[in-house]
């Protein structure tokens, strides 16, 4: 848009002014290379200082401010506003740059802007703070103007920082749409400036990729992820830390696509790497994420004792690396808490979930995806512990703020969905988990195909859902294929197999087929113990389904002994007033009602009523249940 003419004389006359001080006619056109944005004047001195000697520059600084206020902002030409910034008014910015564009050293002030921009951009954290975000937040619309309108200024070195650095803030807040359009433009400018073979191409694909694998889009993902790491294995090293990342990278898609075994070499390729590559700088912290990954890669495929002594690593080292109050810290304490939960330790996760939760809130802000995971973690432990009423807010903030941040068709969204049907499920509340359960099954089929994990592990929800229900013939199919995807995906001897065993045992049961449930039981016992440990939770509901086998078969002394001992397992893991403790004082009072034995029932009847009274209300099924036989055994006795 051109000026009035009217404001255009008036300008003249002011350059005019200015023609016994040429400074302050150069420093008004190199202001004008600026955003229609405020600026911070210490990017005004990057720009224009170019010494290094420190008197110098103090003289030189001197001179700026002067050439600043005494022609420039007393003269209205330049703006001081309230947050101590400044700023050129639009029409005194295109005047400027109409005259900018007949100096000599134009070219020169933009390199020389585009430098300092670059600069700016490197101070940008892949995972920035609340505090960095304010900090840098003023520099973005210029970091923003060298990248696109000053590109052909940016040196071939440093063409990819600007792009890089709006990505990385945009992506590191999980604002994933925002982050997008830069990681695109970005592969494109390189490409087309650096030719398709340059290390800087790979990176621009690698980041991309990283965006879409965030944003669930894997299929996306995957091929970008190869194409950089094969690039970097041809441009760079074949020891190089790049080739670390890409493989890193690579095997964590791997890892959200459920391909187990594919992830697992590359892991460990990268984390062995990155141990030889110690003394390059920053790999102590790249060591430390290479130990949590491959921690988490060894949680999901049922090796916890492998799992444990990484996770404790990673967060030590971090916690050396980069201070107690780091995103990363806070990642480590969150991995160490869903492990200590998955092992049934669930004192030691709940501080660690807390701190993780806050410690993301304080660094991140309060509506951030990080924040959502920790919110729904905390929610899953609570739910583990009985403590139902804590968990429910926790879920369903969880959710809103997944399907807010990244949009209804995430995984994560369907991992809340799933999760709240559970914890409805466990409150008796069937028809409101059912719609969950099914929009969570969908949602995975559709993005992340027929043959994952996750969908295996929605079909089991679901036919646990339908048994409860008493629906059976709905249940069983769902059961039997969730069996057959786990074996086929993760592999005979996984915790998830063992459930989907002992799940089956329970439909078998519940349908009176009792000796197809007894060899599932059993082995899904036998696998539990192995697997997880003597003392663990599911190693009790083992002991306790056969037990219930056992009573239902009329074998009460081969019962009794196993539901003692999956009662005194609770008590010790779960605490005292926990829903599935009163499970078991309820089945070895109806063991005890059965074999006559009323005055042992009658006390671990009122004992299980009054735990789930408390823990699960008056209205759930269960309380209902232990009420009934409470009162058929005092009627029995009268």
């Amino acid at each position: 848009m051109k000026p009035l003419l009217g404001v255009a004389a008036a300008f003249e006359l002011s350059w005019e002014d200015l023609k016994d001080c040429p400074e302050a006619q150069q420093l008004g056109c190199r202001l004008s290379l600026f955003a229609q944005a405020p600026f911070d004047w210490s990017l005004v001195e990057s720009c224009v200082i170019e010494t290094n000697d420190q008197d110098d520059w103090d003289k030189e600084q001197e001179e700026l401010e002067e050439l600043r206020d005494r022609y420039l902002v007393n003269r209205n030409l330049l703006q001081l506003t309230e947050q101590k910034t400044y700023r050129l008014h639009q029409l005194i910015r295109e005047f400027f740059l109409t005259k900018l564009a007949q100096l000599s050293e134009a070219d020169s002030y933009k390199r020389s802007l585009c430098k300092t921009m670059v600069a700016k951009a490197k101070e940008f954290p892949q995972t920035p703070t609340q505090e960095i975000i304010a900090a840098v937040s003023p520099a973005i619309p210029h970091l923003a103007e060298a990248a696109t309108v000053l590109t052909d200024w940016l040196r071939d070195e440093d063409l990819i920082k600007p792009f890089v650095g709006l990505g990385k803030l945009y992506y590191g807040q999980g604002t994933y749409d925002q982050a997008e359009p830069w990681f695109t433009q970005c592969l494109e400018i390189t490409r087309n400036r650096l030719g398709h073979a340059h290390p800087d191409v790979a990176t621009s694909l690698n980041n991309l990729a990283a965006l879409y694998q965030s944003m669930g889009r894997y299929k996306q993902a995957e091929p970008l992820y190869q194409q950089a790491l094969e690039m970097r294995k041809q441009l760079l090293a074949h020891d190089h830390p790049g080739v670390a990342t890409g493989l890193n990278n690579l095997a964590a898609l791997y890892q959200s696509m459920g391909r187990y075994h594919q992830a697992e070499p590359l892991f460990v390729q990268a984390l062995e790497m990155r141990k030889q590559l110690l003394a390059h700088d920053d790999s102590d912290s790249d060591v430390a994420s290479s130990l949590n990954n491959l921690a988490l890669l060894y949680q999901s495929m049922g090796r916890y004792h492998q799992a444990e002594p990484l996770f404790v690593q990673a967060l030590e080292m971090r916690k050396q690396l980069l201070a107690h109050d780091h995103p990363h810290v806070a990642t480590s304490l969150n991995n160490l808490a869903a492990f200590y939960k998955s092992m049934g330790r669930y004192d030691e996760a709940e501080p660690l979930y807390q701190q993780a939760l806050e410690m993301r809130k304080q660094l991140l802000g309060h509506h951030h995806p990080d924040v959502a995971s920790s919110l729904n973690n905390l929610a899953a432990l609570y739910k583990s512990m009985g403590r139902y009423d804590e968990a429910e807010p926790l879920y369903q903030q969880a959710l809103e703020m997944r399907k807010q941040l990244l949009g209804q068709d995430h995984p994560d969204v369907a991992s809340s969905l799933n999760n709240l049907g559970l914890l409805y499920e466990s409150m008796g509340r069937y028809h409101q988990a059912e719609p969950l359960f099914v929009q969570a099954l969908e949602m995975y089929k559709q993005l992340l195909g027929e043959d994952h994990p996750h969908v295996a592990t929605s079909l089991n929800n679901l036919g646990l859902l339908y048994k409860s229900m008493r629906r059976y013939h709905q249940a069983k199919p769902l059961f039997v294929q969730a069996l057959d995807m786990r074996k086929q995906l993760l592999g005979q001897d996984h915790p998830d197999v063992a459930s989907s065993l002992n799940n089956l045992g329970l439909l078998y049961k519940s349908m009176g087929r009792l000796y197809q449930a007894e060899p599932l039981y059993v082995q899904a016992l036998e696998m539990r113990k192995q697997l997880l440990g003597q003392d663990h939770p599911d190693v009790a509901s083992s002991l306790n389904n056969l037990a219930a086998l056992y009573y239902a078969q009329g074998r009460y002394d081969q019962a009794e002994p196993l539901y003692q001992q999956a009662l005194e397992m609770r008590k010790q893991l779960l605490g005292h007033d926990h829903p599935d403790v009163a499970t078991s004082l309820n089945n070895l009072a109806a063991l005890y009602h059965s074999m006559g034995r009323y005055d042992h029932a009658e006390p671990l009847f009122q004992k299980a009523l009054e735990i789930a009274e408390r823990t699960l209300g008056s209205n759930h099924p269960n309380t209902v249940t232990f009420r009934k036989n409470l009162e058929n055994l005092r009627n029995l006795k009268r």
